[in-house]
């Protein structure tokens, strides 16, 4: 899925909704995904992230764009069987493995169903607003603050053309950093264990804040879900 395709799935969807169409776009969604990848529930209402991240954008997101690469997911499994059977992150660490003639596909779609998951649970409605204990000490010795570390994905995902994502990350050196990611391309592929990310892709953030990703990257860490980021961490340097 392109940049312009984003766009384009943006505007019908917004339209669906407008219309009263969506619950039905779900349901069709649901029936043309059947295989192994499956969309996860989005855990909490879709209102629930509000004034920071709006409930039409977060339908949307969930419903739609995650939706989309669910069902292509599948379609990929239909044609490469194995891909149902691996653990996506054995998948997506080495990518040289998947068959030439799926290894887009898989880049892209699986790439964006495992981003996504992640993604969802990485936010929650008041929530802590900052880290504590382990995590809270890695980044103060990583960067000195935790201000300077969201400073730093916050410039990170500012700086990425077009769409991705930005990751505070545990690298091969167990160390902490921040790294930006194109399109729906994940740490894993990197060697990196991600803690926390964000999505930067427009669909994310479009309705709401238009073309100020800088407003919603400064708005999004009130989202935060800090108990998972801290779990991410633990599981990361185990």
């Amino acid at each position: 899925m392109n940049r312009r395709q984003s766009l384009k799935l943006i505007a019908g969807a917004a339209g669906a909704v407008l219309t009263g169409g969506l619950t039905g776009s779900r349901t069709a969604f649901a029936q043309a995904a059947s295989g192994p990848f499956k969309l996860p529930p989005l855990g909490y209402a879709f209102s629930a992230l509000e004034p920071h991240i709006d409930a039409m954008t977060m339908e949307i997101h969930h419903d739609r764009h995650h939706a989309a690469y669910v069902n292509n997911a599948n379609q990929l499994a239909a044609r490469w069987p194995e891909l149902g059977t691996m653990p996506i992150e054995t998948i997506l660490s080495d990518l040289s493995k998947v068959p030439e003639s799926v290894r887009t596909g898989v880049r892209n779609n699986v790439g964006g169903d495992w981003n996504h998951t992640f993604f969802w649970e990485l936010m929650t409605p008041g929530g802590a607003k900052e880290p504590s204990g382990d995590l809270k000490a890695a980044i103060d010795k990583a960067f000195g603050s935790t201000n300077a570390m969201a400073d730093k994905v916050n410039a990170a995902g500012g700086g990425r053309f077009g769409s991705g994502w930005a990751w505070l990350v545990v690298g091969k050196d167990k160390k902490l950093d921040v790294i930006s990611t194109a399109n729906q391309d994940t740490p894993l592929e990197l060697g990196a264990k991600a803690v926390l990310g964000v999505d930067v892709w427009e669909h994310a953030y479009y309705l709401k804040y238009q073309n100020r990703r800088a407003d919603y990257l400064k708005a999004w860490w009130n989202t935060v879900n800090w108990d998972k980021a801290a779990a991410n961490f633990k599981k990361a340097m185990a």
